[in-house]
């Protein structure tokens, strides 16, 4: 059988009839429920899949290096041969570790692009060296193009599954974004400071000088910043009496103490305008806030965590002892006096807390700072606690303890509490299904 195709381009038509030929021959031998395993670089003969399935990732990806024998969809080899020319799992061991790495995976739990049904690339948006997704530019493979551009978040998903497929150097094993991905997670693990990450940064450019590597901190950022959860930063006031906010947003002095919102008023010339003096001035105190919604939502996007979310009615042992927030009385009570919001499973419960302490580890700074964290209870009691685990709500700055003023700060999470007490549509990777996520207070 003929197989020179395989080592074509991937957008010529040789190629493409290939693949539909290979197509008829395993489902013809090796189809079970009208599925193959997929031999693509991505799947490496691991995951079942449909005929459009395997024909798109065979398209984008190719297949897995060495695959010459089809073994896995029915073509016969010797028991002399078929030990050395094709192993039980014909996949390098470069495959092998972008298989487990799924930096795929992350990118569609992070994007929701299951939800879409989305597999990989459109057919008509295969990637090459001349994609270029910030200026819609596109390789036709001859079918249809799409009518409509990609929403905002579809081309942000397209342009990291772009970075995803360039390697970091040539026959490397990490692409450009799980390099930086991957080093970027050390740093945040290490405590690195962003000066030396970028010697680190320079001094594996001059001893890799053919690979891939960003120039700073400030370039991996600009790289994996779609993957992020972001946060607000909210003006208040230096005596914690209100918060720039919702409807006083725009307010330029607070209306309970009367202080000004500004650190330093500035007389402005008529000859600058709003945005210039607007930049000049530096406010007196700020709130970092991380919106709750998005990040309780990503825990049942994500294929990692969804499963543990149940795991306190799945899988938690009832024998009467304590050994989980789902045995306490408190836990209990509480799903007898809303019975609406414990009759899903998914309902989340979480636990709050904050405490100050010096940033600096200095003793003559009286400058303090106020983390707020929230606990998601679901998870089974050897994750809920570890700090991997820990929600964080927001940063408070200040010289002291809040005490009852803290209140003030809690506004916007309660306002995202409303919300998710009433119920806040999201997709559960799991059931592959919808449905409205639920959160309270315990």
């Amino acid at each position: 059988m003929d197989k020179s195709w395989m080592n074509l381009s991937r957008v010529s038509n040789s190629y493409r009839n290939g693949v539909e030929s290979f197509l008829n021959f395993a489902f013809q031998n090796a189809s079970q429920e009208n599925m193959i395993l997929c031999p693509c670089k991505k799947c490496g003969n691991i995951n079942w899949y449909s005929r459009e399935v395997v024909y798109e990732h065979l398209i984008v990806d190719g297949f897995i290096w060495g695959y010459r024998k089809w073994n896995f969809h029915g073509e016969c080899t010797s028991s002399r041969t078929s030990s050395t020319i094709n192993p039980p799992y014909p996949y390098s061991a470069y495959h092998q570790s972008v298989r487990e790495d799924d930096m795929e995976g992350m990118l569609r739990d992070a994007f929701n692009m299951r939800i879409h049904g989305l597999q990989s690339f459109p057919l008509d948006l295969v990637a090459s060296d001349d994609n270029n997704f910030g200026a819609n530019t596109f390789t036709e493979t001859g079918r249809s193009v799409l009518d409509e551009q990609p929403n905002e978040e579809v081309a942000k998903f397209y342009t990291l599954l772009s970075e995803m497929n360039e390697e970091l150097y040539e026959a490397s094993k990490f692409s450009k974004i799980s390099f930086c991905i991957r080093l970027f997670h050390l740093k945040c693990l290490g405590g690195w400071t962003g000066n030396s990450l970028k010697m680190l940064l320079e001094f594996l450019r001059d001893m890799f000088p053919f690979a891939k590597i960003p120039h700073s901190c400030k370039d991996m950022k600009k790289l994996i910043k779609y993957l992020g959860l972001g946060y607000n930063k909210i003006h208040s006031c230096p005596n914690d009496c209100m918060l720039y906010w919702g409807d006083r947003k725009n307010q330029q002095s607070f209306h309970v103490c009367g202080k000004f919102c500004w650190m330093n008023r500035i007389i402005e010339d008529v000859n600058k305008d709003e945005y210039e003096a607007q930049s000049r001035r530096k406010p007196n105190k700020i709130l970092l806030y991380f919106p709750l919604i998005p990040r309780l939502q990503r825990l049942f996007m994500s294929s990692k965590t969804a499963e543990s979310m149940t795991w306190h009615h799945d899988q938690r042992t009832d024998d009467g002892l304590l050994r989980h927030p789902a045995d306490s009385l408190a836990w209990k009570s509480f799903d007898i006096k809303f019975p609406s919001f414990t009759s899903d499973l998914r309902s989340v419960r979480l636990g709050l807390a904050s405490d100050g302490f010096n940033p600096y580890k200095i003793i003559s700074t009286l400058y303090s700072t106020w983390p707020v964290m929230l606990v998601p209870y679901n998870l089974p009691q050897w994750l809920c606690m570890k700090q991997s685990s820990f929600i964080l709500s927001m940063i408070i700055p200040g010289e002291k303890s809040l005490g009852n003023d803290i209140d003030i700060y809690l506004q916007p999470l309660i306002d995202e509490l409303k919300q998710l007490w009433a119920g806040v549509e999201t997709y559960d990777v799991l059931r592959k299904e919808n449905f409205y996520l639920r959160a309270a207070l315990l």
